[in-house]
Formats: C-alpha cells, structure tokens, sequence
C-alpha cells in the first residue's frame, strides 16, 4: 500500500520560492503518476502538476507554467514540486496524489487517483 507524506509547505513574501515533498512509502513510484492538487477555500481543487507514470511526461497549469517544476525522484521515492515567483494566489493547501499506470497524467481526475497525502500548507503574502 503506498503511502504519501508531503512536506516543505510556509509562509514566504511574494518572489520567493518553496520546494514541496511528496514521499512515498510502502512501494515504489516507478510505475507511478504522481499529481499535485491544490485546494483554496471557497474555489475548486484543480490540478497543479503531474508527472506521468512511465514517461515522465509532466504537465503544468497555465498559472504556473515557466514558474513550477515537477520532477520524480526514483532513488529517493520521492516527486518535489519546485515552486518559484510565488504569487498570493498560490496560497493553498497542497496535496500530492499518485496513481498506478497513468501513463498520461492528465487523464484522471482527483476522485480517480488512488493514494492521497494529508497537505501542505503555502501561504504567500507581503
């Protein structure tokens, strides 16, 4: 059964930069899709980023694109979303999720992927 346990979530000013972890335990993320969702009160969760099962194909939403980078980890069984030019509106709660043999990433919604973590937290503001 795997397992995610996200960290590396705070409070920064707007420009700087945080780096999110998603760990996995319990198994391997090699055949893994790992996605990060975000949750703001009040809006509806939408997908941040993902990286794709077998391919490595990752994607990015258009708010964030040139600014996040997403990239896996297989020694260290890990996905870290590199988070750069920090906006307000990117304070949310974080939430990394995976799904086995998504080849394409995009192709499931959160209800469809399998393993959740608890969060992260990243607040931006001056």
């Amino acid at each position: 059964q795997l397992q995610l346990v996200e960290s590396g979530g705070g409070s920064v000013q707007p420009g700087e930069s945080l780096s999110l972890s998603c760990v996995a335990t319990g198994d391997t993320l090699e055949e893994v899709a790992v996605a990060w969702f975000r949750h703001s009160p009040g809006m509806e969760r939408e997908m941040v980023s993902c990286v794709s099962s077998h391919n490595g194909i990752s994607y990015y939403e258009d708010r964030v694109k040139g600014r996040f980078i997403i990239s896996k980890d297989l020694a260290k069984n890990l996905v870290t979303l590199q988070m750069n030019s920090l906006k307000p509106e990117d304070t949310s709660l974080y939430v990394c999720a995976a799904r086995r043999y998504a080849f394409y990433c995009t192709d499931w919604t959160w209800t469809q992927y399998e393993y959740f973590g608890q969060g992260t937290e990243v607040t931006v503001s001056s």
